[in-house]
């Protein structure tokens, strides 16, 4: 993989993202497109810049780890994932038939540079934090980067888990929050509201930054402001908009667990090209 801290490249690379995340699931009839287009810039921000991993050497003792929390969200995973060569590009639109790799979730049984399984939603933070702390055990430099959904946050594992890496100063573990305001059912406003959102973060005593998700020089700065705080863990508010990129599906309840048809497929790449 070509590594490459260019903003105006990883843009482009986000931008591929998008259209095989809308082709993968347009394909499978079935899938989660907003949640996986509102992270696009978060994976890709991790994967091609701020994360230390090798698709030659996926289990590499020392590499930072990656959970995604909200496993439904699979689709930027696992075309993030092919795009740096860990994964067969030209297989994406397998996505959950039977037999494929690309399962509903991310399952390790089926991908082995996986670092879990994951999906049932609240446990990401848990396994997260369980890694950074064997890091400092083994006296690692590896880091640990979760991803959560809003929707997911309302979870009290969650919560648990945010005391354990305070309480334990784990400052090799970021948490971002795609915080797209949208979840199955609705607005999470009107569900669960999980407002103060930055201000239940400090309150856990974790380094709060709110952050541009879509911005990806804002996005590199909040990760390299991460890396230099010590002593807590660090947790990133990323505003973001649920299906991100393509028009009808932006901010759109819908679309949290709904594929695209044919036709909806074909504006949406033409708006992506």
């Amino acid at each position: 993989m070509n590594k490459t801290s260019n903003p105006q490249d990883l843009a482009q690379i986000a931008k591929r993202v998008r259209r095989e995340i809308v082709s993968m699931i347009t394909a499978a009839k079935s899938g989660h497109p907003g949640g996986s287009l509102s992270a696009a810039e978060i994976l890709v921000t991790l994967y091609f810049d701020v994360m230390k991993h090798d698709p030659a050497n996926h289990h590499w003792a020392d590499r930072d780890r990656f959970i995604l929390g909200k496993g439904h969200a699979c689709p930027v995973l696992y075309s993030v994932m092919a795009e740096c060569g860990y994964t067969p590009l030209d297989k994406l639109n397998t996505f959950r038939q039977l037999g494929s790799i690309y399962q509903g979730h991310p399952d390790v049984r089926f991908i082995p540079a996986l670092e879990a399984s994951t999906g049932s939603l609240g446990e990401g933070l848990s396994l997260g934090l369980g890694m950074a702390c064997a890091a400092r055990l083994n006296g690692s430099p590896s880091r640990a980067y979760v991803v959560l959904g809003d929707g997911e946050i309302q979870e009290g594992q969650i919560w648990e888990a945010a005391m354990f890496g305070a309480f334990h100063k784990l400052d090799n573990c970021v948490c971002i929050v795609d915080y797209n305001k949208i979840q199955l059912d609705g607005f999470t406003k009107d569900i669960m509201d999980v407002e103060p959102l930055a201000d239940k973060w400090r309150a856990f005593g974790w380094h709060t930054i709110e952050v541009d998700g879509h911005s990806i020089e804002a996005l590199q700065a909040a990760f390299a402001e991460a890396a230099a705080t010590k002593g807590k863990p660090t947790v990133l508010i990323a505003h973001t908009i649920k299906g991100k990129g393509v028009s009808f599906m932006e901010n759109n309840p819908k679309f949290h667990g709904t594929a695209p048809t044919a036709a909806e497929c074909e504006q949406a790449l033409k708006e992506l090209a």
